[in-house]
């Protein structure tokens, strides 16, 4: 009895042993490093200081998270953010000096949950000429020239016919309208043979595919987001991979973004498979419109409150400012470098913050001009065709991506009554 006694202290004692190195080893990443690390602490074993960091603040507010470290450890300083160890940075000469060195020591990565809502076949992850190839792709449905030649006519008279219906309507959420016009006309460009259900269905699925999952993983709602989220995700990927299917086996050409992808897959040193086709254009049909209608319902929130500053053209950039959903930049270093001092390891994430409205580095965002244009010819119609009323202003808070706590309710009416629209637009 006593040496089984024995044996059992023994064990717990190296059990205790144990977790006591690993917790060292965990609060204190230095002792694993031949550099020194930014000052910071790790948080809570395995969920580090996540809570914090999504801890909710006002939409003009620096979040607590940033202002109480910035105040503590500097400019620099590491952290352990859902999962990954983390270095933040609010310095801008280390943001430059990281973006500097871009795909050389430094490049995208995301934290998990990322790679598994969007999918790991996901090509806006890719880095290196991998991303210059899907970039140089995608600009053809929706860079400058794209826009002229495939987009703004459609842009233009789905706008126009969709505030004509809206005006019909009665009180209307902005966002949400903003979100359903862009899927109505982008989702034929991007697949443009379907079935009128089919594509209502998939349109359907975009929609509720959104960045609202993008909060507290220790909320119970966030939870319920992400399984929404994900069941849209998987349900609109069947219906393009039959899509694709069906396009690969007719031959038939149609003039759409799938008729792009499918000629250059063929190619004999294409990077794509039919995997990273059905992501790309899920990834396209549902970032354009979520990123877009965020800064809209801003934009005219912020008109509402300052007409004035219509007629100082800044509207736009001012709103894409505040609705960032790119505020917060995630790299991942390939090696150690030491900037200013401090170690940042090749085991450690970097995580940028300052104002980039369309990315930051070599890696802009594709949709910037479509952002812009859409908001511009979506603005314009508003404004010289309609008067358009507050209902309920929008309430936004940072988490730390803008999120809407309540959304903009509106009604409009023609400046100059003409007949009224008696079926929507598809």
């Amino acid at each position: 009895m006593s040496f089984l006694w024995n044996v059992e202290i023994l064990i717990i004692a190296l059990v205790v042993v144990r977790i006591s190195q690993w917790l060292y080893r965990w609060s204190n990443p230095n002792v694993r490093c031949n550099g020194k690390l930014p000052p910071g602490s790790m948080g809570f074993p395995i969920i580090g200081e996540t809570i914090e960091f999504f801890k909710p603040c006002e939409l003009l507010e620096i979040p607590s998270f940033f202002q109480n470290r910035m105040q503590r450890y500097g400019s620099l300083f590491r952290s352990n953010i859902m999962g990954s160890k983390t270095v933040i940075s609010t310095d801008s000469d280390v943001i430059f000096e990281i973006f500097r060195q871009e795909n050389q020591s430094f490049e995208l990565s995301y934290p998990d949950v990322f790679v598994r809502v969007f999918g790991k076949d996901n090509l806006f992850f890719q880095t290196g000429n991998i991303h210059k190839h899907i970039k140089k792709s995608t600009m053809q449905l929706i860079g400058s020239e794209g826009l002229k030649r495939k987009m703004i006519q459609s842009m233009n008279q789905a706008t126009r016919e969709q505030l004509k219906w809206k005006a019909n309507e009665g009180t209307f959420d902005l966002r949400n309208a903003v979100s359903s016009l862009i899927a109505s006309y982008l989702t034929p460009k991007l697949i443009s043979n379907l079935k009128p259900e089919t594509q209502a269905e998939l349109i359907d699925h975009f929609k509720a595919f959104n960045i609202d999952w993008f909060r507290s993983p220790f909320a119970p709602s966030t939870w319920k987001i992400i399984y929404k989220v994900l069941k849209a995700r998987r349900e609109a990927m069947q219906l393009i991979k039959e899509a694709l299917k069906k396009r690969k086996e007719s031959r038939e050409k149609h003039g759409d973004f799938l008729d792009t992808l499918l000629e250059d897959m063929e190619k004999e040193d294409s990077i794509y498979d039919e995997a990273s086709v059905i992501n790309l254009l899920l990834v396209i049909g549902v970032v354009s419109k979520d990123t877009t209608s965020v800064a809209t319902a801003l934009m005219v929130n912020l008109l509402s409150k300052n007409p004035e500053v219509l007629a100082e053209l800044k509207v736009i950039n001012e709103s894409l400012r505040l609705s960032n959903l790119g505020s917060i930049l995630f790299r991942k270093a390939l090696k150690d470098v030491e900037i200013k001092g401090e170690l940042v390891g090749k085991d450690l994430r970097s995580v940028t913050k300052t104002l980039m409205v369309f990315g930051g580095g070599t890696r802009q965002c594709v949709g910037a001009d479509f952002a812009r244009l859409q908001m511009t010819v979506f603005l314009h119609h508003l404004v010289t065709t309609y008067d358009f009323l507050v209902v309920q202003e929008c309430e936004m808070t940072r988490t730390p991506l803008p999120c809407f706590t309540k959304d903009l309710l509106i009604n409009i009416s023609p400046t100059f009554p003409s007949e009224p629209c008696s079926s929507k637009s598809s």
